[in-house]
C-alpha cells in the first residue's frame, strides 16, 4: 500500500468505528475509536491462528506507517495549534505559577522518580535495562498527552477554573518533556553522556527558543490577519501558520510543540479580538475543529491498530501491569508538590491533586518517542528499546481507557465532596 491507500484506510476505518461508537456504545469519540481499533487488532491476531497469510498482509500494512514520524512530524503541530486556539489566555495567566510549576518541577521529579522506581523494577524482574534508558522511560511517560485531555475535558464539560489547569499543563508540558526525552536520549546514544551542562543548553534552546520563535511567527500572522478582510485568505494564512511554523521550528532544532502552543493562544486571543471579523472567526473555529476531530480520529485508530506490530514478552507484560501505579503515585508526587506551594486550602489542594493524578493520560505522543529510540546503537541492537515500547503501550492503553472513561466520575465526585459541608461536632 502506498501513503494514499494506508491514508485512506485510516481514514475509512476511523469513520466506520465512528458510526459503530455513534449508535451502539456512545463512548467518547476518542475512547471509541482506539477501542474498536484494539478489537480489530486482536480479532486479527485470533483469526492470524486460522489464516496466517492475512495478518500477514494486514500487519505489513500497518508495519510501513512510520509512527512515531506521523505523530511527532505531521500531526502534533496541527493538533497543538488547534487545542490552544480555544484557550482563555487571560484565564490560563491566572494560573501562570502552578502551571509554570508543574511544567518544570513537575515533569523532571516525575521523570526522575520514574526512572529510579523502573530501574528498580527491572532488576526484580531480570531485564536488563541501563538507568539512563530508565530515565528516558520516565521522560517519555510523565508528560501528559494535550490531544487526550482536550478532547475528554471538551466533552465532559468540567469547571472552566479546573479545565483550563488541566488544559495550560497538558500543552505546555508535552513541549517540555519531548525536550527533556531528546536530551536523555543523545545522552544515551548520542556519546555526550549524562552531562548536565549540555541537558540544560539544550533545554534552553529547545524550549525557550520555541516559544520565542512562536511568538514572533504569531505575531507576524496576526499583523497580516489584521490587513485581509477575507476569511478565505485567513483562514489559511492560519493553516500555514501551523504547517509551515511547525515544521521551520523542527528544523531549526527548536521546539515545534511549544512554538505552536504559544502561536495558536495569540491568534486564539488577540487574533479573534483585534484582527478578525466574527464571520472570520466562526470559519476559523469551524475549519480548526474539523481538522482536530479527523487527526485525533486517525491518531487513536492508530494507536489500536499499533498492537499488530509490537513485541510482547511475558517479562515485559509484567512491567508495564506494574508499572500503571507506579506512575500514577509517581504523578501524585509530582504534582502535589506545585499545587500544595499555590493553593490557600488543604481541601482544595487534596481534590485538585487527586484530579490532575487521574486525569494525568497519556497517549500517542508517549508511544510515539518510544518508538523513536534507534534499534541500533554502535552497530548493536538495542535490547531496552523493546522493553520500553511495550511498558509504554500497556500504560498508555491503561490510561485512556480506564482513567479516560473514569475522569468524569472522579471529577465529579471530588466537587461534590469541596461543595458538602463538614459535618460539625456534636458536643459529648
Amino acid at each position: 500500500m502506498d501513503a494514499f491507500e494506508l491514508s485512506a484506510a485510516l481514514v475509512s476505518l476511523a469513520a466506520l468505528f465512528s458510526f459503530l461508537n455513534y449508535h451502539f456504545f456512545r463512548l467518547p469519540t476518542t475512547i471509541g475509536l482506539m477501542l474498536f481499533a484494539l478489537l480489530t487488532s486482536l480479532v486479527i491476531i485470533v483469526a492470524g491462528s486460522f489464516f496466517p497469510e492475512f495478518r500477514n498482509t494486514i500487519t505489513a500494512s500497518v508495519a510501513q506507517i512510520d509512527f512515531d514520524e506521523t505523530v511527532l512530524q505531521c500531526l502534533l503541530g496541527f493538533l497543538l495549534f488547534a487545542g490552544s486556539l480555544h484557550i482563555n489566555l487571560n484565564e490560563l495567566t491566572r494560573h501562570w505559577l502552578l502551571i509554570g510549576l508543574l511544567i518544570s518541577v513537575g515533569v523532571v521529579v516525575s521523570t526522575v522518580l520514574v526512572g529510579a522506581l523502573t530501574f528498580g523494577v527491572c532488576s526484580v524482574l531480570g531485564l536488563p535495562v541501563q538507568f539512563i534508558y530508565c530515565l528516558l522511560f520516565g521522560a517519555l511517560i510523565s508528560p501528559t498527552d494535550p490531544i487526550a485531555v482536550l478532547g475528554l475535558l471538551r466533552q465532559m464539560g468540567a469547571p472552566q477554573d479546573l479545565g483550563i489547569k488541566i488544559a495550560g499543563e497538558s500543552l505546555f508540558n508535552d513541549g517540555v518533556g519531548v525536550v527533556v526525552f531528546l536530551g536523555l536520549l543523545e545522552a544515551a546514544v548520542g556519546g555526550h553522556g549524562f552531562d548536565l551542562a549540555h541537558l540544560g543548553e539544550l533545554f534552553l534552546v529547545e524550549a525557550v527558543g520555541g516559544a520565542v520563535f512562536g511568538l514572533v511567527l504569531g505575531a507576524a500572522v496576526f499583523f497580516m490577519l489584521r490587513s485581509v478582510e477575507n476569511y478565505h485568505v485567513e483562514v489559511l494564512l492560519s493553516l500555514a501558520l501551523a504547517a509551515g511554523g511547525y515544521a521551520l521550528a523542527m528544523r531549526l532544532h527548536l521546539s515545534g510543540p511549544i512554538a505552536m502552543v504559544i502561536a495558536g493562544l495569540l491568534i486564539g486571543n488577540q487574533g479573534r479580538k483585534y484582527a478578525m471579523s466574527p464571520t472570520t472567526v466562526e470559519h476559523l473555529d469551524l475549519f480548526w475543529e474539523l481538522i482536530d476531530e479527523i487527526l485525533n480520529a486517525m491518531l487513536f485508530v492508530l494507536i489500536g491498530l499499533e498492537i499488530l506490530v509490537l513485541e510482547f514478552q511475558l517479562s515485559y507484560i509484567w512491567l508495564g501491569l506494574i508499572m500503571i501505579p507506579v506512575t500514577l503515585f509517581c504523578r501524585a508526587v509530582a504534582v502535589a508538590g506545585p499545587v500544595a506551594a499555590v493553593m490557600p486550602s488543604r481541601e482544595s489542594t487534596v481534590g485538585l491533586i487527586k484530579i490532575l493524578t487521574w486525569g494525568g493520560l497519556r497517549g500517542g505522543i508517549s508511544v510515539a518517542l518510544a518508538l523513536s529510540i534507534p534499534r541500533m546503537v554502535e552497530g548493536e541492537p538495542l535490547a531496552e528499546r523493546d522493553t520500553i515500547i511495550a511498558a509504554t503501550y500497556i500504560i498508555v492503553l491503561f490510561s485512556i481507557l480506564v482513567q479516560g472513561l473514569t475522569i468524569k466520575t472522579v471529577v465529579r465526585k471530588v466537587l461534590a465532596e469541596e461543595k458538602s459541608p463538614e459535618p460539625k461536632a456534636h458536643p459529648s
